[in-house]
Formats: C-alpha cells, structure tokens, sequence
C-alpha cells in the first residue's frame, strides 16, 4: 500500500528535490523500475488516497512522462540514395521530390458517385464551405480553395494545400471539418481507409440510380478477418445489392462455379482490381513511420508474393477482360518487375494497355525499362549473374528487367504510370493496366471469352462494359498463388451465419405482398435471411448472379457479408398489417417495386420529419397530409421527386422510410442520414463541441424542432463492418397518440 510510512516518506523527499529538466535523469533513480512499475499500475487503477496520487501526478511531471513521443526525423539516407541511383525522379528535381515527401499529406476528398445525391453534396460544398474558407491565413499559411481534381470524373474529388491536421484543429475551419466528419455517408478520404477502391467500383456499377438491380457485381477479398469487417464498413454506406465481401487464405482462394443455362461452369471475372501488399514508401506523407522502417529488404521480400498475386489473378480473368495491378510504392522491383516477369510468363496472352487520353490533367511518369538493385548493406547488383550463391534466396532473376532489348521493348513498360509526390502535391503511386487477349498458356481450361470490341475501346478505369455480357468486378487485395490445390477450407475469424434463400413460395411473403402491393417482377427467389432456425429477424436482398455465386459455392466460399437490408421484423407482428417493416438501408432498391403505402412529401415536409421526433400529421403541408390521412398505421414510404422548374430545391429524388402512427408519423432514418439529407435541403447541421445537438442555421422557419441525438437507435441491426451493434430506432407509443412498432431487439445481422 503506497500510504505506508515509507511512501510518505519518499513523497517527502522529492517534493524537496529542485525541480528543473536537468534534475530528471537523476530523480528517476530514486526508484527501481518494479517501484515505478508499481506506481503506474496503482496510479491507473486508482486504489490510494490522494496524497499518494499527487505524488506520482508530481512525480509523472517531474522526469516527463507523458510528455508525449519525439517527433519522427523525416530522414533515411539509404532511401535517398537508392533512388537518386534509380533515377525514377527527373534530372535536377529530386531535391523537390524529398521537400514534398517530408510535408504532410494535403487533405483530398471524393464525393461518392453512387446515386444523384452526389449533385447536391457538391453543390453544397461549392456555395457553403469552399467559398467560406477561400484566403483564408492560419499559422502563417494561406489557404487557398479547394481545387477539382481534372482527371476525375464529374468534379466528384477535390485537392486542398490543408493538411488534416489544420482542418481538424483550426477553429476557422470547424464548421468545414465538421461537415467532412458528419458527412461520412457521402464523403470519403481519397486513399485513407480500407475499402476505398472497392467502394469507387460499385459507385460505377450503380451509375444509373434508376436500375435497382445492375448486371455485375463486385467480390472482396482479405485474408485478415478484421480488415474483412472494416471492408463491409466502409462498402454498406453504399447500400448495394451487388457487392459479397470473403475471407481467405489467399494461397487458396477457390475458384468459383456459377450455373450457366442449367450447367455448371467456372466463374472468370472481366474485371481485376489487384492492389497488392507493398513496402508503402509512396505513402511517407502520412505514414510517417515509413522513413526508419524503410530498407531495400522490404521490396525483396515482397516482390515474390506480389508475382504470386498477379499470376493468380490474369489466370481468373476472362479473355477480354482487363487487370488493373496497382502499389503504393515507387520501387521498381515491386512494380515494372513485376508487371515484366507477369508478361513475360504470360507469353503474349498479356498487353499492357495505354491509359495516357484516359486520364486528362493526372500528371505521371511513363514506366522505366532498366533498373538495379541493393542489398540493406548498400550492395548493387545489375543482373542476376551478378548476384553471390548465398543470396539465391532473397535476390530472384524476376527482379530485374528481361536481358533481351527486342523482348523487353515489345512489353511496352512505358505505358505503366507512375505518381510522383512533388507533381501534383500527392503521394506516390504506381498503376498498370493489363488486357488479356488469350488463355494464360498454362492453364488446362480455356476461360470463356468476351468480344474484344466490347473492352478494347473503353476507358480503362471508369467506363462500363458493354451490358450484352455478363460484368464482374473483383477487388483482390490478396491473391496468392496458381489454381491452389484440392484441400479442406482452412476458416479464420468469426463462424459466420448461413445464408438461406427464400422460396417463392414462403409465408413470409403472404402479408408483405398484399400490404406493400409488391410488383408482379419483385424477384422473390432473390431474398435471403441468415438462421435455418426460428423466426426470420431480417430479410437481405442480393442480385440474381450473386444468388448464382451463393448458391453453388457454399462450401468452399466463406462469405463475411452480402446483400443489403430491405425488411425488419416488428415484435407486434401482425397488429399493423404486415410483420416486417421497411428497412433504410434497402429502401433504394426495393421501392421500385411498391406500388401502395407511398406519401409523396415536398421539401418542407422533409425538413419537418428529419427535425422533429413525431411531429402530428397536421404538420405536414396539405397534400401530404391528406395522402397520410388515407393510410393505415403500419410502415410506409416518403418519396420525393425533384421539380426541375423550382432549381432552388434538390434536383435528386430522396426515399425516406417512416412509420404511420395514429395520429402523428416520424421518419425512419438514423441520426447520420437525417443530417446529410437535411444538408441537401439547405440547413446548416453540425453537433456542438460536446458531439450532441445540431443547429439549424441561415433563416430556417420558426417552430422547427432541433434534431436530437437519441433519434436513431438502431434496435434491430448488428453491425455488418465491425461487429459493432448499430441501432435501429425503436418505436414506442408517444404523447401524440401514436402506435408504433417495436423493433425485434434479437440480433441477426447480414454478418454475424
């Protein structure tokens, strides 16, 4: 116990001790390191009296703990040195190509493409934040407007001189950094967290808002569990039907069957995202880390398994279809040599594609035809001959250019693009472009094969491949190997719940068809929930070629999470004429096939069901009001479609579930979504310094009730990401008189 005599005593005697920096080294000898070990463990757990605790508060001041981390020194001689010797930089720019590298990463932001929302979040950002921040000066810095970047479609991203730090810390820029952070669900850092890729394809596979259910599909594989989870976090903002996040074993990824006209046939994908693991040496602006963990071994170790990667991947590809092979490092042994051992095993099956018109205003370097390597001890090697026996092991002939100068100008390694920092204030990046025109020359079974004219004229990075054929995406953040062996599924992770498809015929369907007057075309077949067992909590909805994929490859396919949400249980069950309620998250891809309990809401109207917990139906305008009045209580529909001669008002439609309650009726919609759909609107939202709250701004009517946080509770849903729970609003009756649902709390998410 630290209030002994002796503790007492030892207090005594460093409360006499001068204080000052140079007494601290000493001081700390005053204690072995079980005394401080003790102290600490004490101190945290908060079991002593309180002149013991201001003692170690004293003594935790005085020798400076907690006085945080040294500053990493953005230097690494052996990095400088090796690529100065590469010459990868530009004659007489390398001195700014390290000042840009020791500078912190600016913030950039892309405005999620996925459906017309995208207009209006921009549109807000244009009129309420830009200009707000233009000429700006903090800490001496000017801050200038944010700039489109050129090359990226329809202005949906943008380039600042801010780095993150200055946006999260500036009180000038508070509203503006409060926006980026509400503002997740449209929002996203270009490049930041997992998923970010995956999510741009299915924005492209969704460019039509107006097609519930499009032709592709995207598949995401990790072979780490957790990343599974953050990867289905960050792809659920989008609400897609068509996206199935996997977990394996790269070394053993299967190989897929789907039912084609009644047979079985193997699965190839016409499209290949295949950003593989890398040493990361492009990302020194925000991983700071990098520049003393950097070291030439790093690029050795991995260019093997980067290969492995790429081989598997050209062999699932279908013959017309294009890989996209991408780092995030500027070493060549991690990316021409790469791309150059892929084509030269490939034996011609494999082009590499010029992307140089596709990309307007993106600065890059063409792709270098020679190149050397070096050991940690600074050891250069310009061919394998060069290299010792005893180095066998870590040095590999793919590592270095192809002798030959006639074959080497045949693979066309220009077309490769490499991003250099200090061009466009960015972080480094390396991307390759791959087309293949003939069955990889090992594989024992021709994949099937897309017309040439369907992919060789497209844009190689965001145009959409003709719809007479079958489309597929396939994020591979770790493919590994060939076709792996014949061998028991090796499961990591959480045991995931299975995923059970509904009959045409099934109960469930009796009461939801007749009470939402479901479409005729609803493609019941294409419903699953996740229990074999007990009553259905959550009915999911996939597109058809993904209940294809599900439904043959049960057993050798671990599935993290697929589908999206489009009906809840409520715990009153019948009582409000269906047992199941509209979901949020599903609303965009099952309204097109409701044809009753639809209330068509103005502007207004919005503001007052996002605003307000349960407003009364006379708080609507007169012609939602009657359209209410007409219903029964029970789950419905709040659709808004824009008025292209009033400009002033979103040109997007918005879909809002809600609930029908006796006298009132509120908005079914979690706290985050209420905020971007009001920011659409024209209100100013944003949470005070204590997270709760929101603020109406710029002359919003009177009698407006402010947003509160308790709204979205989110009862009924386990969080798909990260096993987080996410909770549904749970309706109770009120004062006003309504009687609503309550939400079945029983957790059943779409991944366990």
């Amino acid at each position: 116990k630290l209030s002994s005599p002796e503790d007492v005593s030892l207090q005594a005697d460093f409360e006499a001790t001068p204080r000052g920096p140079d007494s601290r080294a000493s001081e700390a000898t005053r204690f072995d390191h079980t005394q401080q070990f003790t102290l600490s463990i004490v101190y945290t757990v908060g079991i002593f009296d309180p002149s013991c605790r201001s003692f170690f508060s004293a003594y935790i001041h005085h020798v400076g703990w907690g006085a945080g981390y040294a500053d990493i020194v953005k230097e690494n001689k052996l990095f400088e040195h090796y690529y100065k010797e590469q010459g990868l930089v530009p004659e007489g720019e390398f001195e700014h190509f390290m000042d840009a590298m020791r500078e912190p990463l600016p913030a950039t932001i892309r405005i999620t493409g996925y459906k017309s929302h995208a207009k209006e979040i921009l549109h807000c950002l244009k009129e309420k934040y830009f200009k707000d921040i233009q000429d700006l000066e903090i800490d001496g810095q000017k801050i200038e407007a944010p700039q489109a970047l050129s090359w990226y479609p329809d202005e949906q991203a943008w380039h600042t001189n801010m780095s993150r730090k200055i946006i999260r810390k500036s009180p000038l820029l508070e509203k503006f950094h409060q926006f980026l952070v509400s503002e997740t669900e449209s929002i996203l850092d270009m490049c930041a967290a997992p998923g970010s890729k995956t999510a741009q394809l299915i924005e492209m596979l969704h460019s039509d808002m107006d097609v519930p259910f499009p032709e592709g599909f995207v598949i995401a594989n990790d072979v780490d569990n957790k990343r599974c989870y953050l990867l289905v976090h960050q792809a659920k903002r989008l609400n897609s039907p068509c996206i199935m996040v996997v977990n394996h074993d790269a070394s053993c990824i299967p190989t897929l069957q789907i039912n084609s006209e009644g047979k079985k046939d193997i699965l190839f994908y016409d499209r290949i995202l295949c950003d593989v693991p890398c040493s990361g040496d492009g990302t020194m602006r925000k991983n700071i880390d990098v520049w003393k963990k950097w070291t030439t071994s790093n690029s050795l170790h991995l260019h093997g398994l980067q290969l492995r990667i790429a081989v598997r991947g050209v062999e699932q590809l279908a013959v017309g279809g294009r890989m996209v092979y991408s780092t995030c490092s500027l070493n060549p042994v991690e990316d021409e040599a790469v791309i150059a051992a892929l084509l030269e095993k490939s034996e011609g099956a494999l082009e590499l594609a010029d992307g140089s018109a596709d990309l307007p205003g993106l600065k890059w370097m063409p792709g270098v035809t020679s190149w050397k390597l070096m050991t940690k001890e600074g050891q250069w090697y310009s061919d394998w001959s060069e290299v010792p026996t005893s180095r066998h092991t870590q040095i590999r002939p793919t590592m270095f250019p192809p002798k030959d100068p006639e074959k080497l100008a045949s693979m066309h390694l220009e077309r490769c693009m490499r991003i250099l920092p200090h061009h466009q204030n960015t972080g480094g990046f390396f991307v390759a472009v791959l087309v293949k025109k003939a069955p990889m020359p090992w594989n024992k079974r021709y994949p099937k094969v897309l017309p040439l004219k369907h992919v060789m004229n497209e844009d190689i990075f965001t145009s959409q491949p003709n719809k007479s054929h079958f489309l597929c995406l396939i994020s591979v953040s770790s493919l590994i190997s060939r076709p792996p062996p014949n061998k028991k599924m090796r499961l990591f992770g959480y045991k995931e719940d299975p995923f059970v498809f509904l009959t045409e015929e099934d109960p469930v369907f009796t009461t939801i068809q007749s009470f939402y007057d479901l479409s005729p075309d609803f493609p019941k077949l294409n419903v699953l929930t996740r229990t074999h067992e007990g009553k259905k909590r959550h009915l999911y909805m996939v597109s058809k070629e993904l209940r294809n994929v599900l439904l043959n490859n049960s057993e050798r396919l671990k599935v993290i999470n697929t589908g999206v949400k489009v009906w809840s249980r409520n715990s009153d069950g019948e009582e409000f004429g269906c047992a199941f309620r509209l979901a949020q998250e599903g609303i965009y891809t099952l309204q097109p096939y409701i044809r009753s309990r639809i209330i068509a809401v103005s502007v207004e109207d919005i503001k007052v069901l996002l605003t307000q917990e349960n407003p009364f139906l006379s708080k609507l305008e007169d012609n939602a009001h009657a359209q209410a009045k007409k219903l029964g209580m029970g789950s419905i529909v709040l659709k808004y479609i824009p008025n292209p001669d009033n400009p002033a008002e979103p040109q997007c439609p918005i879909q809002l579930c809600g609930w029908r309650g006796k006298t009132s009726i509120r908005a079914f919609v979690p706290r985050n979504e209420r905020f971007h759909y009001l920011r659409m609107l024209g209100v100013e939202v944003f949470r005070d310094k204590q997270g709760v709250g929101q603020k109406e701004r710029d002359g919003e009517k009177e009698g407006k009730e402010e947003a509160e946080d308790q709204v979205e509770k989110d009862a009924d849903e386990e969080g798909a990401a990260v096993n987080e729970e996410e909770l549904d609003l749970e309706m109770n009756a009120d004062e006003n008189g309504s009687s609503e649902p309550k939400t079945d709390s029983s957790n059943q998410g779409t991944s366990s």
